[in-house]
């Protein structure tokens, strides 16, 4: 499958070291607003939307995470930027793994958010992807997808940031999210970890119903040589429930050499 034309925004000098923010299942490039302006002024700052998802062409299906892969590589090229950091939550992670293993000189730093590199079993994904292609909308299995993404104590005090996650979800474009489910239904990534040679971070939600990482997360940090998994106290989506911490612990990982 030929790679897709990526919706992306990019901020920061030319000159600094470039960093690449991927998205959520289900989300778009506003999810890393939180960690945006920081960010931006440390690095090269490029955001964009999966194929299927936010503002990206919805491209045809079936899709796999090599395809998401493909299309970053590709942004990649497009924009002569030869060498990135990666930091990736939920399915962004997965490609970030991907990429990592598939075109390691492409690849500085990587950091895993929230994530995992096999999610079985495949029916969890397929019954998904039924109910919203019979629907043709998001808007049937929105409620229980937000439940996953933040822990219940932080929406009920932050209203508003769950209206907006549930908003963001619900604009998701059904097809491009059916098949971005596929994607997930038949991925297995695990044997891809050995090969990434790039120093790792991985980010865990210790509340995190959909990748819990005692399963997830520390599957990835055992199988990368040199990477370490680190807790934040938040559910699916960390970034957005402890943004100064997920903000602190990507810095900390794509600098410290440097200092």
């Amino acid at each position: 499958m030929s790679a897709c034309e990526l919706a992306y925004r990019i901020q920061g000098e030319p000159a600094d070291p470039a960093l690449v923010l991927s998205n959520s299942l289900g989300t778009d490039m506003s999810m890393w607003n939180p960690q945006a302006p920081a960010l931006a002024q440390r690095f090269r700052l490029l955001r964009y939307d999966h194929r299927g998802q936010g503002a990206s062409p919805v491209a045809p299906g079936p899709y796999a995470i090599a395809d998401l892969g493909r299309d970053a590589i590709a942004l990649l090229d497009r924009l002569e930027l030869e060498r990135v950091s990666f930091c990736g939550i939920s399915i962004g992670g997965m490609v970030g793994i991907w990429v990592a293993a598939h075109a390691p000189e492409r690849i500085d730093r990587l950091v895993v958010c929230c994530s995992s590199p096999h999610m079985p079993p495949p029916s969890r994904w397929q019954e998904r992807v039924a109910a919203v292609t019979e629907a043709g909308s998001v808007e049937v299995i929105a409620d229980a997808v937000v439940a996953n993404w933040l822990t219940p104590e932080f929406a009920e005090a932050n209203p508003g940031v769950r209206a907006r996650l549930r908003a963001m979800l619900v604009a998701s474009p059904p097809d491009g999210y059916a098949d971005c489910c596929g994607a997930l239904a038949q991925m297995d990534l695990r044997p891809d970890l050995a090969a990434i040679k790039a120093p790792t971070l991985v980010i865990g939600g210790d509340r995190d119903p959909s990748a819990p990482p005692a399963e997830h997360g520390a599957l990835i940090a055992d199988a990368i040589a040199g990477a370490r998994l680190e807790l934040v106290p938040a559910a699916h989506l960390a970034n957005l429930e402890q943004p100064a911490a997920v903000l602190d612990l990507i810095l900390n990982h794509l600098t410290k050499e440097a200092e």
